[in-house]
C-alpha cells in the first residue's frame, strides 16, 4: 500500500478509538451506521466529530484537522461562521417556522436576483435532489416533452428519474454503453434520460437528431464537479445555449456546486453563459440545509398560476433564510473580497500538492479551480467521466488515510473544497504534511 497504509490506519485507530466504539454503536440503530450511504465507506471508518470552528474540525477524540470536506461543500464560509452564527440567534426567539410567509422569503430572493443572471424569480426548497426536480418538472410542462439530456458522471441527486450514469464502472460503460445505468437496486427503469459524454459537441448533437422533438431539457454541472472537476472546454457551454434554443429545450444548470462558490453570481456569471433554470443548495444555505431555483420568469410562472406543483411543509424556513442572508451578505460585501481570498489560497494549495507529489516521483493531474479543485493520481486531466477512470483511486484513498494521520481532512474522491475561513497558514500546514508523507 502507498504512503505507508498499514502503519498510518493503525496509528488513526489508535488516535481515533472513541470514533470506532461510535461507529460499532450507531450500526446497531442506524441503516449502516450512518446518515448517508457515501459515508460509510470512509477509511479506516467513519469519524465523528463534536465541533467545527473556521477551516478545522475536532473530533470525539480531541483530534484536530484542517477541514477541506467543507461538510461535501456547504460551508463555503467555514465552520460556525460569527456572521451566520449571529443571524440565527437573532431569529431563534421567534420561532422555528411557520409553514406562512415572512420577510426573510422575500429578501432573500431580492439577494439572489441582485447576483445570479437567470433569476428573474426564486423558489426555495430544502435539498439539491429535490430542487432538481423541480427544475425538470418545470421543463416537461413548459415543453410538453418527457426525456432530458444529461452527461455521463453528473450528478443531479439521488430520486430515481436522475440517478442514472452516475460514476459508472468501467465493466458497465463495456456493457451498457450510454444507456442509462442505474446506480443501486429498486430504481425505475426508463427514467427518460439521455446520456451523451461531457464536452462531447457531436454527441449532443446526434442525440438533438435522434430525439430532438422530445427533449425536454439538458442538464448539467457547469464544471462536472461531482466527477474530477472537469470544466467545459471552451465554447461548450455556449454550444449547449444555442442547442437548446435551437430546439426548443430548457437549459438547466445544476449550481448545488457551482453556486455561489466560484463566485456571487455562480457558474452562469463566470463562464458568462445564462440558463433558463438553474439549481443551487449547499453554500447558499451557508451550513444550513437549503436549496434554491432560480429561473426565467416564463418558466417560473408555471409555479407562480399553478400548473406546476411545488410544495413542502419547510420550505422557506425562517432560520435557514436568516442563514443564507447572513452568507450571501458577506460573500457580496466589498465585491467580493473574500472570493479573491478563497481563489489565491486555493491555487497556491493546489500547485503546492502537485509540485510536491511530483517531486516524490508521482503522476499527478488537477483539475478544477481556486475555490473547488480535484486532486488525482493519473498523467493527464480529465475531460470526460470515462478518462477518470483512468486514475489510481487505490494510491489517493492511501494517500488521503495517511492525510488523515496528520491531521488533514480531505474527501474520499480526491475533491477539495476552500473556504472564507482558510489561511495561508492552512496552506503552509497542509503543505508541510505532504512533504513529511
Amino acid at each position: 500500500m502507498g504512503f505507508g497504509a498499514e502503519v498510518r490506519e493503525a496509528s488513526v485507530r489508535r488516535k481515533a478509538a472513541g470514533s470506532l466504539a461510535r461507529w460499532e454503536r450507531s450500526k446497531g440503530s442506524l441503516a449502516g451506521g450512518v446518515s448517508s450511504g457515501l459515508r460509510r465507506t470512509a477509511r479506516p471508518f467513519p469519524m465523528f466529530y463534536q465541533s467545527g470552528a473556521g477551516a478545522e474540525v475536532t473530533d470525539v477524540d480531541g483530534n484536530h484537522y484542517v477541514d477541506y470536506t467543507l461538510a461535501w461543500g456547504p460551508l463555503i464560509l467555514g465552520h460556525a461562521p460569527p456572521e451566520v452564527n449571529e443571524a440565527i440567534r437573532q431569529n431563534l426567539e421567534r420561532g422555528h417556522t411557520f409553514g406562512a410567509q415572512h420577510d426573510l422569503e422575500y429578501e432573500v430572493a431580492e439577494l439572489i436576483q441582485a447576483h445570479v443572471p437567470c433569476a428573474e424569480r426564486v423558489c426555495f426548497a430544502n435539498s439539491g435532489t429535490e430542487i432538481v426536480q423541480v427544475a425538470l418538472r418545470l421543463a416537461r410542462a413548459h415543453t410538453g416533452r418527457q426525456m432530458y439530456l444529461k452527461f455521463e458522471g453528473h450528478y443531479h441527486g439521488w430520486a430515481d428519474s436522475v440517478l442514472v450514469s452516475y460514476k459508472p464502472s468501467g465493466e458497465q460503460i463495456r456493457e451498457f454503453g450510454y444507456e442509462p445505468i442505474p446506480v443501486g437496486a429498486g430504481q425505475r427503469p426508463n427514467s427518460g434520460a439521455i446520456v451523451v459524454e461531457w464536452n462531447d459537441r457531436a454527441g449532443v448533437e446526434a442525440a438533438f437528431r435522434r430525439h430532438g422533438a422530445e427533449i425536454s431539457a439538458v442538464i448539467c454541472e457547469p464544471v462536472l464537479c461531482n466527477s474530477g472537476c472537469i470544466p467545459p472546454v471552451p465554447g461548450f457551454l455556449e454550444f449547449l445555449r444555442e442547442a437548446t434554443l435551437s430546439a426548443g429545450a430548457v437549459l438547466i444548470f445544476d449550481e448545488v456546486i457551482t453556486g455561489f462558490r466560484l463566485g456571487i453570481g455562480g457558474g452562469q456569471a463566470y463562464y458568462g453563459v445564462t440558463p433558463d433554470l438553474a439549481t443551487f443548495a449547499k453554500a447558499v444555505g451557508g451550513g444550513l440545509p437549503l436549496s434554491m431555483l432560480a429561473g426565467k420568469a416564463a418558466l417560473m410562472d408555471h409555479i407562480s398560476n399553478g400548473t406546476v406543483v411545488h410544495a413542502g411543509t419547510l420550505n422557506g424556513n425562517p432560520l435557514v433564510l436568516a442563514a443564507a442572508k447572513a452568507t450571501l451578505e458577506t460573500l457580496a460585501h466589498d465585491d467580493g473580497a473574500v472570493y479573491r481570498k478563497i481563489w489565491k489560497c486555493g491555487e497556491r494549495l493546489r500547485d503546492g500538492l502537485s509540485d510536491l507529489l511530483r517531486k516524490k516521483g508521482h503522476a499527478i493531474a488537477t483539475n478544477g479551480l481556486g475555490p473547488v479543485f480535484q486532486l488525482s493520481f493519473q498523467d493527464m486531466p480529465p475531460r470526460n467521466y470515462r478518462e477518470t477512470l483512468l486514475g489510481d483511486t487505490k494510491l489517493y484513498s492511501d494517500f488521503a488515510l495517511a492525510l488523515l494521520d496528520e491531521g488533514i481532512l480531505v474527501l474520499p474522491d480526491g475533491r477539495w473544497y476552500l473556504s472564507a475561513a482558510h489561511t495561508e497558514e492552512h496552506v503552509d500546514r497542509t503543505l508541510a504534511a505532504v512533504a513529511r508523507l
